[in-house]
């Protein structure tokens, strides 16, 4: 592409003049616009970042969450033990035979009085009976436990002594129970049984007779 110069005007007159003016001005507004728009963009980005810088400064601690400590639960007591005594046969095999002595207690117990009448076994019972009874005398000493008449009314107070009362019949609650007295039990104060002489077998209740 060639240009020629020849029709560059040699002469300006006032149209070209001012169209020169108008050029200049409209390019210094283009650049002034250029400008303000950049001003404008970078003070759009420097407000960011210096509140940006605050936040993060003073940005509030993470609260730490305190662990719960552990409840302790209560231990419920232990009962004590029970202490429990291995009761030997001597005593009872020694009683035994002196029932057997004085009341023939097992021959009575053992013997089917199915085949009997009322009138024979009265008679052996009262046999039995006194004889039960001569042995009680002799080798015990005994009481009531309770010292009220029975079929009378008492009460049992709270804590009362379970191993020596017991109660029957509808058990509703907790004590303090009333109730009727049916039986006033016993009590063993004194125990007199005799020697036992050293090589004697107790687990001989009684012995075999032989007649001769």
């Amino acid at each position: 592409m060639q240009i020629d110069p020849s029709l560059f005007p040699t002469t300006f007159d006032a149209v070209h003049i001012g169209l020169a003016v108008l050029v200049v001005i409209l390019l210094i507004l283009q650049i002034l616009l250029l400008s303000m728009a950049v001003i404008a963009l970078l003070r759009r980005k420097q407000p960011a970042a210096e509140t940006a810088a605050p936040i993060r400064a003073e940005a509030a601690p993470i609260p730490v969450r305190e662990v719960p400590k552990p409840v302790e639960i209560a231990k419920p007591e232990r009962p004590e033990p029970v202490v429990v005594k291995e009761a030997t046969p001597d005593a009872a095999l020694q009683l035994l035979g002196l029932l057997q002595k004085e009341a023939r207690f097992i021959d009575f117990v053992q013997e089917n009085v199915g085949a009997y009448s009322d009138t024979e076994i009265g008679a052996a019972a009262r046999v039995v009976h006194e004889g039960c009874r001569k042995v009680l005398n002799q080798h015990f000493e005994l009481e009531p436990v309770r010292k009220e008449q029975e079929n009378s009314r008492i009460t049992l107070p709270k804590g009362f002594d379970a191993s020596s009362v017991r109660p029957t019949g509808n058990i509703v609650g907790d004590p303090p129970f009333t109730g009727t007295l049916i039986h006033r039990g016993w009590r063993a104060t004194g125990v007199r049984l005799p020697k036992v002489a050293e090589g004697h077998d107790v687990h001989i209740i009684a012995q075999a007779e032989v007649e001769l």
